[in-house]
């Protein structure tokens, strides 16, 4: 199969949305670069999607996304093999009942959901501005409706709600859609967020109680497929009608209004500041790289 000479980087795409992304871009010439967190279903998947697409042009990064480590590593492999990136699609999330922490010491939701989108994002600029057009969506949810931002106390050491983190996470990535779609404005790369529905897939199914039973219900009897749920992405990261628009937050294929926070300027700005001290302080404990790493996050 011939390629459009296009490349495509889709993190969390071994089920649901994700692979359904992955699967229908090789299908539309794209290379296509996927991330897993376990190698032997990555490659299982990996093999899948060949077999599907009737396409080689498939590359997959093992790397936990929940560590910044694994986030700088992948990109920084990303970066090295391909100079230019025309789509890069932020999927991979989740909702976690209980609250855990990662292996840098940050809320297991914030750094997952989040942090991982800001770092990855940002160590990709540069092969992003090197496309002709290129593309970064990153996947919310209608949770953002819900979602507050608790400034004071963004990781939940006080008082944690699985959801109410969640929500806040899928906030997040809208504030940091629309603050990137800012700072890239007069460049070649246009910034956008969406929700996908809610789509029978792997979503909580870590939870426990009463949270599991309740989504467990509305899978049975609301939830759309993945094939279904992945269109808004596809149609961010391929339409010409979306050439140019940015800083949007889309919902079946239509700008939607989102949460109002995600429109504040200050609390974009905001965000953004403080996703990049954390991970500058992050990059600081790493032994003889700081001023490398530091010149890599700036893009």
């Amino acid at each position: 199969m011939q390629t459009n000479g296009k490349v495509a980087l889709v993190t969390g795409a071994t089920n649901g949305i994700g692979k359904v992304t992955a699967l229908e871009l090789a299908r539309d010439g794209y290379r296509v670069a996927f991330t897993s967190r376990d190698r032997t279903k990555g490659e299982r998947v990996l093999e899948e999607l060949k077999i599907q697409s009737g396409s080689d042009a498939l590359e997959l990064y093992v790397g936990d996304l929940s560590s910044m480590a694994e986030v700088r590593r992948i990109a920084l492999e990303v970066r090295a093999k391909h100079p230019k990136l025309d789509v890069l699609v932020n999927n991979a999330g989740g909702v976690f009942m209980q609250r855990q922490t990662t292996v840098d010491g940050f809320e297991y939701t914030f750094a997952f959901n989040h942090l991982s989108y800001f770092l990855l994002t940002t160590l990709l600029q540069g092969s992003l501005k090197a496309a002709d057009h290129a593309r970064v969506i990153s996947v919310s949810s209608s949770a953002n409706y819900g979602g507050k931002i608790v400034w004071d106390d963004l990781e939940g050491s006080s008082r944690y709600s699985g959801f109410g983190a969640y929500s806040q996470s899928k906030l997040m990535n809208i504030l940091f859609a629309n603050e990137l779609a800012h700072r890239l404005r007069g460049t070649n790369v246009i910034s956008n967020s969406l929700h996908p529905g809610f789509v029978s897939t792997g979503f909580g199914d870590n939870s426990s109680g009463v949270m599991k039973t309740v989504l467990g219900l509305v899978k049975r009897f609301a939830a759309i497929t993945p094939e279904k749920g992945a269109e808004t992405t596809l149609f961010l990261a391929t339409s010409s009608e979306v050439e140019g628009v940015t800083g949007q937050f889309f919902d079946n294929k239509r700008v939607r209004r989102a949460n109002p926070i995600a429109y504040d300027e200050s609390a974009q700005k905001r965000l953004w500041s403080l996703s990049e001290k954390l991970v500058a302080q992050w990059l600081d404990t790493l032994p003889n790289t700081v001023q490398s790493a530091r010149a890599e996050a700036q893009g």
